[in-house]
Parts: structure tokens; sequence; C-alpha cells
């Protein structure tokens, strides 16, 4: 599966879950999640590459506990799961 279905999969579920999604030019290097005004938007950077976008998009939703509780390309929860492990290695 290409990575660029693969992100649009886990903006799809960022959507689902209530999150703000902004795709904006913000230099290249940007992009992650954040509160504003108490809600969660996540930001991607058109300006990075397809895979810092995904990247980026994957490592900022990995963390979210309710992502277990929707379904996921096999591919793309395959990458949560790994981003998950190396999170867990790191701290």
């Amino acid at each position: 599966m290409d990575l660029g279905t693969r992100l649009e999969a886990l903006l799809d579920l960022a959507e689902k879950l209530g999150v703000d999604v902004r795709v904006e030019p913000m230099g290249g290097s940007g992009g992650g999640l954040c509160k504003l005004r108490g809600k969660s938007v996540l930001f991607v950077d058109l300006s990075a590459d397809l895979a810092t976008r995904y990247d980026r998009t994957l490592a900022a939703l990995a963390p979210l506990p309710d992502l277990d509780e929707h379904f996921l390309l096999p591919e793309v929860r395959q990458d949560i799961d790994r981003q998950r492990q190396q999170a867990r290695h790191r701290g």
C-alpha cells in the first residue's frame, strides 16, 4: 500500500477522533499534534515530503488510546504498533 493512502487513512482517523486536521505549508520541518483553546489540532506540513508528513502524523496519533477502538488498515495498524514500541524503548 502506498504512503499517500496510509496518510489519508491516518487523517481520516484523526477526524473521527475529533481532532481538527489542518494541512498547511509550514516550511518543511513542522507538523504535529497540539491543543488550541482546549481542542486537539493536528498540523500537517505540506512543505514536507510525503514520508515526513506520514512519520509526523503517525508519531502524533500513535499515543492516543482511542485508536484501538477504530478500524485501521492492517499496514497502518502495524506502523502504529511499531511507533508505540519505539516510543516505549525511548522512554
